[in-house]
């Protein structure tokens, strides 16, 4: 931008671009100062702030040049001119490449961007100087008053803002929307204020436009989330922080705190609380910083070069809460660890704090060890590969094993049916049983890709016995709940059926009743729509947990699986036997079938026939194997 569009230097003073250097020097020492993610956004951002400076110092020599006109070559006053558009004109291509960069932009996109911002940046400069040298832009009299007839730099200056316009608009949908308000809120300040200046024929606050768009990026992007109330920063600044000491190989201490009354979204930690967690981290540990890495949840982190007799410091600590804790009661974990260098090469303190706290009781200290590393790297190899499976759904993954139990018929006194059961293998590990995955599974949203593969290979194996002969009649396969919550469940599971050529009738479901209103209704839709296949439905684990008996009435279930606490309970006295054979006579009166699993010896056996059983399922006939063997308790065809 020119000094001034037309006529003297009078009107500009240093206090805009002073100003603009003492922001710039302010964001500078917060950034540096702090855990920011040095990312390749965050060092297009720090040379925006770099240019900024340098736009300003160079304003300023300029000006006090012109005012020295007499004394100075005229050559450098049209010299740092050039060199001051230039850093302005930078300004905008670095915002344009630090859009691309922080929109996630493809790279050819992304590189096309940067290719047409440079040839922009280039044609305006190169314009401005030619019409300068051709007497049709910039110059300075002979009596020292800068002119310019052309004011090249401002519709330069425009057209570079409709660019950037332009390409915020292209990637709106790759920024969260606040943030690209909040971009678009500071151009348009600045774009005002420089309109502005303009009108009124001033030049001092050209600089200061550009660094309003730095500040709020340095709001949006790269600040530190602060809970001054607790004097705490956030997970992202805890992360950024390992990474940092990782880099530098600087070993530090770690204390979690969890309070579960507080883990609640937007609850905030009493005023007591937040007193002594303040005081704490001053009195106790040199160069600690607090974390609150979730509501109830904080991490205290300190240097061990700085805290060489921590030992001491945490016992002192640990006395001091006791303290507090005598006063307010409120239930707690606390996790002491040390840095692990491959913890903290793959920045994974939170996660392992959380498997640690998911292993010990309430109003513990634990101290972190061996045995919590091995079993939390184990828990992420297995993510990690459940993680794969779900991304590459190869219906015919070998790592996703099928098991089967065989169900005795009392009707028929044969094995005609089973029950489909996960297992996972990997390489690392080997065989890993349902409930150390499961879980896992449907925590992280991979269930339903194992489900498909479950059925998928359970109806080839159905094939491959209808085409030996054998008599099947089904095998079910367990489904979650929250499974049905997916638009696509009824039309996955037609497919693989549909898929692999077998009737509807040759493939049960089971499922775990739930206490919620959403998913009873989903559940009874999903029913409705698969049972019209020829899909048979089993109610699961019934005798366990919640039960609502006029819900069961309401869902269409063919067979109620009656829980082994019920077959204990039915061998515990003739009162008990005498509630679990009035159960099952009611169910069978409805027409539902009785299925009894966990029968693991004669007693049982007999017990379970004389409470209307219609199937037996338990380790007196099998315990699981692949679904390979299942022809071996099957008869064939006669």
């Amino acid at each position: 931008m020119p000094t001034l569009p037309q006529g003297s230097y009078e009107n500009y003073t240093f206090t805009g671009d002073v100003i603009a250097v003492a922001i710039c020097i302010v964001i500078g020492i917060l950034i540096n100062t702090s855990y920011v993610n040095r990312t390749k956004a965050f060092r297009i951002f720090q040379t925006i702030i770099v240019s900024t400076v340098t736009a300003s110092v160079v304003n300023i020599i300029y000006h006090i040049l012109i005012n020295e006109f007499l004394s100075v070559s005229i050559a450098w006053i049209y010299i740092l001119r050039v060199v001051y558009q230039m850093c302005l004109f930078d300004i905008l291509f670095l915002f344009a490449l630090y859009i691309t960069e922080v929109s996630g932009m493809p790279h050819n996109k992304a590189r096309s961007v940067a290719i047409s911002a440079t040839v922009l940046f280039g044609l305006i400069i190169a314009a401005d100087i030619t019409l300068s040298v051709l007497g049709y832009g910039f110059r300075v009299t002979a009596d020292g008053i800068t002119a310019d007839r052309t004011n090249i730099y401002i519709l330069g200056y425009l057209i570079f803002i409709l660019f950037l316009i332009i390409l915020m608009a292209r990637v709106h949908h790759l920024i969260y929307r606040r943030v690209m308000f909040g971009l678009y809120g500071t151009m348009v300040l600045s774009v005002l204020i420089r309109m502005g200046q303009m009108f009124f024929k001033m030049s001092s606050l050209t600089t200061v436009t550009f660094v309003l768009p730095v500040i709020g990026m340095m709001y949006i992007m790269h600040s530190n989330p602060y809970d001054v109330k607790i004097g705490a920063l956030d997970t992202r600044a805890m992360e950024n922080m390992v990474r940092e000491m990782f880099a530098k190989k600087e070993d530090f201490i770690f204390l979690s705190l969890y309070m579960p009354d507080f883990d609640v979204e937007g609850k905030e930690f009493p005023d007591e609380i937040r007193a002594a967690t303040r005081k704490f981290v001053v009195k106790y540990f040199r160069a600690g910083i607090l974390f609150q890495i979730g509501p109830g949840h904080m991490v205290l982190t300190a240097p061990k070069r700085s805290n060489k007799n921590y030992e001491d410091r945490i016992k002192k600590i640990l006395f001091a809460f006791d303290e507090q804790y005598e006063m307010m009661r409120y239930p707690y974990k606390i996790v002491i660890g040390e840095s692990i260098e491959d913890i903290s090469r793959k920045n994974e303190y939170v996660s392992l704090i959380d498997s640690i706290e998911d292993s010990i009781i309430f109003n513990t200290v634990h101290r972190v060890n061996k045995e919590d590393i091995d079993r939390f790297n184990r828990e992420e190899y297995i993510i990690k590969e459940l993680m794969d499976i779900h991304k590459k759904r190869d219906f015919n993954d070998p790592r996703v094993l099928v098991y089967c139990q065989p169900v005795f018929n009392i009707k028929t006194e044969e094995f005609d049916t089973a029950e489909a059961l996960m297992r996972l293998y990997l390489d690392d590990t080997g065989l890993i049983d349902p409930y150390e995955f499961i879980p896992v599974a449907e925590e992280n949203g991979f269930i339903h890709t194992l489900t498909e593969i479950i059925l998928n290979k359970t109806c080839k194996e159905l094939k491959s016995l209808d085409a030996d002969g054998y008599r099947i009649t089904r095998v079910s396969v367990n489904v979650a709940a929250s499974e049905l919550k997916d638009k696509g469940f009824c039309i996955d599971i037609k497919r693989i059926i549909k898929d692999n050529g077998i009737s509807g009738d040759k493939v049960a479901i089971e499922l775990t009743e739930s206490g919620n209103e959403e998913d009873f209704i989903i559940m009874k839709e999903k029913i409705d729509e698969l049972k019209e296949l020829g899909i048979k439905f089993y109610l699961d684990d019934f005798g366990t947990g919640y039960s609502n008996m006029q819900r069961i009435m309401e869902l269409p279930f063919d067979i109620i699986k009656f829980d082994r606490s019920l077959v204990i309970a039915s061998g515990a006295g003739e009162r008990s036997e005498k509630i679990v054979e009035n159960l099952a006579n009611m169910f069978k009166d409805m027409k539902y079938s009785i299925l009894y699993e966990g029968v693991e010896d004669s007693e049982d056996e007999k017990r379970c026939r004389g409470m209307s059983a219609s199937y037996l399922q338990g380790f007196k006939y099998s315990r699981p194997v692949p679904i390979e063997r299942l022809r071996e308790f099957l008869q064939k065809a006669e």
